[in-house]
């Protein structure tokens, strides 16, 4: 899985601000802290479902910047935020679990009106994301 380095900017009475100094447009915004990486990864697959993405540069590329690294002082952090294609091609895979487990999950789905796979990738997807 690839990984883009986030610059997360937050101001007084102001959302979270997200942008990629390697993807630029791509931009992000969360009113909490608990929702900024979701929301920046999801930001990320929408931007890269219209373009291809370059290749995200190291950490130490990236805070060598001057810009950057005035935007760290001044309070800006940075998070490590995955790109999850939206590619829809289904493939068969085989797991093994817990006998249990697997009672759980048919449970929860079945509450949700998914299939035991559409839970299980979503399950996974939200995983990925936090």
């Amino acid at each position: 899985m690839t990984y883009y380095i986030g610059l997360v900017h937050k101001e007084k009475d102001s959302a979270f601000g997200v942008q990629f100094p390697d993807v630029p447009g791509c931009f992000s915004a969360s009113d909490d802290m608990d929702h900024v990486i979701s929301n920046a990864t999801e930001a990320l697959s929408l931007w890269a479902e219209d373009a291809t993405p370059p290749a995200p540069r190291s950490l130490e590329e990236i805070i060598s910047e001057t810009d950057i690294a005035a935007d760290l002082a001044g309070g800006a952090f940075l998070i490590s935020v995955p790109l999850t294609e939206n590619d829809t091609r289904v493939v068969s895979a085989n797991i093994s679990m817990e006998r249990g487990m697997l009672k759980a999950i048919d449970t929860a789905a079945k509450r949700r009106k998914l299939t035991r796979s559409a839970f299980l990738a979503q399950a996974a997807r939200n995983e990925i994301n936090r």
